[in-house]
């Protein structure tokens, strides 16, 4: 253990609904939920405001409506959360080479690596100036824990939402966790939790109590006996910069369950082609593939298949997962369907084996064959264009009204909000959905870039969602 507080976690308050609410200035103050919006969506981060009426992260959006009727409903925009976490990861960067990024809006950082840091005093004041950067760069808030490992850091981080930050002083950790709930150390879930309450302990303090002995006796060797050092506030893991990719993977929930086995092949193709594209994204290639279903009585399979040699090929992962697929009966009808890569190499092998190219072929003859029937069906029976599709929350741009973005779509009308992140509440009006003046739009930068106010920040948002 550390004899100083130079470890610091990063956790942004409420990242993608206090990221809407600084964008959308007739949302700030006011309860926003983001995630998925069809009948099977969950919620993925909610604000503060909405929290007040019990609405939390992973909820099932069917119920946060029933809870919060009067919400703002939004879908995530990524591409804009992404954009947020790159300038955020770079402040942390800019403190030390060693960052562990554990998701879009939360890390931990070594300020002693970084020799930001080296004691309680310099600590606090490396997290003070971070925060206000934070807060000038993209005019989010974030709230940062400093302590002497990355479990008390986390908790510590926790402790001070939003927006705020704690220092717990080394040799204080254990008067600290005594009477905290067991559920605060990592790695103690709702079923672990009820084992140790069976068992008399509810608290840190009880754990340390019990002893290493009846710990490993409730929970066994390998978890009781980390659990036990935790509740002693022992916790030496090093701040690791880079974090290898176990595997790439993407998936769908639909709506309704899909009882058609021909649709159930072309979304397991669909998913192998996204799946493949990430892959060479991020440069990598794979030699295990695998698909998940999900049936309509929620049971969940999952099977996969080792090729001989990593690739990233789209022909090659999508036979695979057609090979797969073969072996799970849909009849039923699927409710979720997932193709993922996992054995991850940083190549490609060159020399694909004969049966995968074999399979790839034969793949493309019968794409190529399908798309030739399609062609001549739709000469011989035309069928209209697919109505425009407007999410919520998405950013549109109006040839006569400027920018802004979806309240809400259907029955052949879309309703727009007109606001900027700098400007004040605009004005809502309702279009055709197949406006021509009408069109989709990237987001603006929630941080005033014009002259005289850079890095002001375009209305610091009103707290919110997970974090």
């Amino acid at each position: 253990m550390r004899t100083a507080p130079t470890i610091l976690h990063l956790d942004m308050d409420a990242f993608y609904a206090s990221a809407e609410q600084a964008a959308k200035p007739s949302l700030r103050g006011k309860a926003v939920i983001v995630g998925g919006l069809g009948p099977r969506g969950v919620v993925a981060t909610c604000s503060y405001e909405a929290r007040v009426f019990g609405v939390h992260s992973a909820m099932p959006m069917a119920q946060a409506r029933r809870l919060a009727p009067n919400a703002a409903y939004l879908v995530p925009r990524f591409g804009l959360y992404r954009e947020i976490s790159e300038q955020v990861m770079g402040l942390l960067r800019d403190l030390s080479p060693l960052v562990e990024p554990l998701s879009l809006d939360e890390a931990f950082v070594d300020l002693e690596a970084g020799q930001t840091a080296w004691d309680a005093e310099s600590a606090r004041l490396t997290g003070v100036k971070l925060r206000g950067d934070i807060r000038t760069f993209t005019g989010l808030t974030g709230s940062v824990g400093l302590a002497a490992s990355k479990m008390l850091a986390k908790i510590a981080s926790e402790q001070a939402k939003p927006d705020g930050l704690v220092l717990i002083e080394p040799g204080t950790e254990r008067e600290l966790l005594a009477p905290m709930s067991v559920r605060t150390l990592p790695g103690v879930g709702p079923a672990t939790g009820d084992h140790l309450r069976r068992g008399g302990i509810t608290t840190v303090g009880e754990i340390a109590e019990a002893g290493e002995d009846e710990l490993v006796r409730l929970l066994g060797k390998a978890h009781g006996g980390a659990l036990y050092a935790m509740a002693l506030a022992h916790d030496v893991r090093p701040v690791v910069a880079e974090r290898d990719t176990k595997s790439v993977s993407v998936e769908d929930t639909y709506d309704v369950d899909i009882h058609d086995r021909v649709r159930v092949r072309m979304e397991v193709q669909r998913l192998a082609d996204r799946c493949v594209r990430r892959l060479r994204d991020a440069h990598l290639s794979g030699r295990t593939i695998v698909l998940k279903v999900r049936r309509y009585d929620f049971s969940t399979l999952t099977r996969s298949e080792t090729l001989r040699g990593p690739t990233d090929d789209p022909a090659v992962v999508r036979e695979a997962a057609a090979r797969l697929l073969e072996s799970v009966d849909t009849t039923g009808g699927v409710r979720l369907l997932g193709v993922g890569v996992s054995g991850l190499a940083d190549y490609t092998q060159e020399d694909l084996f004969a049966q995968a190219r074999t399979a790839a072929a034969a793949s493309a003859e019968e794409l190529e064959h399908a798309e030739k029937e399609e062609a001549e069906e739709a000469v011989e029976e035309p069928v209209p264009p697919a109505e425009r599709r407007w999410h919520a929350g998405h950013d549109v741009r109006h040839a006569e009204f400027g920018h802004g973005w979806v309240q809400g779509s259907g029955l052949g009308r879309v309703t727009v909000r007109f606001e900027t992140p700098g400007s004040l509440p605009g004005r809502v009006r309702t279009f055709r959905s197949d406006d021509p003046l009408l069109e989709l739009a990237e987001p603006l930068p929630l941080v005033g870039r014009g002259p005289g106010d850079v890095g002001s920040p375009a209305g610091a948002p009103a707290a919110g969602g997970e974090g």
